[in-house]
C-alpha cells in the first residue's frame, strides 16, 4: 500500500500507548462485492492523498477508508499524523477517538473526544459526510453530535455513567434530526437507568411516541419502543431470532440483554450478551458493549453469594431468550 512517507514517520514517533499496541484487530465480515468496493475507495483515497499529502480532507478520508476495511491501527496512525499537522482540527480527534473505541482503548478515546469537544466549543456545527452512505444518501449526523455521542459511549463503556450523562446532555443539544435524536435518546436513557434514575430515563423516551420517520437507526427506535412499553418482549425476541447476523442483530441483542440486566435477571442477560459476542460484528457498538457487560457480569458474579447466582439463573433459565443463542 502506498502511503505518503510523512504519514508513516509522524505516526511512528508520536503514539506509543500500551493499549494501542496490545489491541486486537478483527477484520469486518464483508461480502466479496462490498470488499471490492471498499478497496477501490481506499485506492482512490490513497491517490488523492499522494497528490495532496498535506490537505486535511485527504488525510481524513485515507484514515476513514482504511478503517472500513478493518485496518484500524493504520487508521489511528493516519489520524495521528493529521492531528500533528492540524492540531486545531477537531475532526482528527473525533475520528481517531472512534477507532480507539473500536480497539477497546477507551481511555485514549475519551481523551480524544474531550479534546475534540474543547476545539469545537463556541463554533457553529457542520454536517459530517458519510463514508458509508445510507439508502437515501443523506448524512444524518454532524461533527459536534458525533463528538458528544461517542464521548458519552466511551464513558458508558468505562462505567463512568455520571460523565456519560453529561456528554449525552450535550449531545441532545446538537441532535437536530430524528435519526440522531433516536440514537442519542436511546443511550441517554440507558445511562440514566444505570444511575438509578429510571423515571428520568423514561421521560427521555416520551417524545418517541407514534410514528417516527427515520433514514436509519431503526433498531434503536425499536428498542426505544420496547423500553417505552409500546413493543412487547415476545415480539422483540422473535425479531432478534429472525434477524440475520448483522450490526442490527448486535444492536438488538445488546438492548435486550441490557433490559434483562436492568431487571436483575443475570443469567438471561449473560446468555444474550454472549450470543452477541459470538457473532461477527466485532466493531459494532452493540458487540463492544456486550463484551464489556460479559466482563462486568463475570466480576459481579464472583462477588455474589453462590446461592443467589444459582437462584437468578434458575429463575430465568426456561425463558424464551435462552434458546436464541443455545
Amino acid at each position: 500500500m502506498r502511503i505518503a512517507i510523512l504519514i508513516i514517520l509522524l505516526a511512528g514517533v508520536t503514539y506509543s500507548q500500551p493499549c494501542f499496541h496490545a489491541a486486537r484487530e478483527v477484520a469486518p465480515v464483508l461480502s466479496a462485492e462490498t470488499k471490492e468496493l471498499y478497496e477501490k475507495k481506499l485506492e482512490e483515497a490513497e491517490a488523492v492523498h499522494l497528490e495532496k499529502p498535506n490537505e486535511a480532507d485527504s488525510i481524513i478520508w485515507l484514515g476513514r477508508r482504511m478503517a472500513y476495511l478493518g485496518k484500524y491501527k493504520d487508521a489511528v496512525r493516519v489520524f495521528s499524523s493529521g492531528a500533528i499537522l492540524f492540531k486545531n482540527d477537531a475532526r482528527f480527534y473525533r475520528h481517531r477517538g472512534h477507532r480507539y473505541l473500536t480497539l477497546r482503548c477507551f481511555d485514549d478515546a475519551i481523551r480524544d473526544f474531550e479534546m475534540a469537544a474543547s476545539l469545537v466549543k463556541g463554533k457553529p456545527d457542520e454536517i459530517e459526510p458519510d463514508g458509508l452512505p445510507n439508502a437515501k444518501n443523506i448524512p444524518t449526523s454532524t461533527l459536534q453530535s458525533n463528538i458528544w455521542y461517542h464521548l458519552g459511549l466511551a464513558y458508558y463503556l468505562k462505567g463512568n455513567f455520571a460523565r456519560a450523562l453529561k456528554a449525552y446532555e450535550e449531545a441532545q443539544k446538537v441532535s437536530t434530526n430524528n435519526d440522531m435524536r433516536v440514537a442519542t435518546g436511546y443511550w441517554h436513557s440507558l445511562t440514566l437507568r444505570r444511575l438509578g434514575k429510571k423515571k428520568e430515563g423514561k421521560k427521555i423516551l416520551k417524545p418517541f411516541a407514534g410514528n417516527i420517520q427515520l433514514i436509519e437507526n431503526d433498531e434503536y427506535l425499536k428498542l426505544i419502543k420496547f423500553y417505552r412499553g409500546d413493543l412487547r418482549l415476545p415480539l422483540l425476541l422473535t425479531e432478534l431470532a429472525s434477524t440475520p447476523e448483522s450490526v442490527s442483530r448486535a444492536t438488538l441483542g445488546y438492548g435486550l440483554g441490557n433490559w434483562y440486566l436492568d431487571h436483575n435477571m443475570l443469567g438471561e442477560a449473560e446468555r444474550i450478551f454472549r450470543g452477541v459476542t459470538a457473532g461477527g460484528q466485532w466493531a459494532s457498538f452493540g458487540f463492544i458493549a456486550a463484551e464489556v457487560e460479559v466482563d462486568r457480569l463475570s466480576k459481579r458474579i464472583k462477588h455474589v453469594p453462590d446461592v443467589i447466582v444459582r437462584r437468578s439463573r434458575s429463575k430465568d433459565k426456561n425463558r424464551s431468550a435462552a434458546r436464541l443463542y443455545s
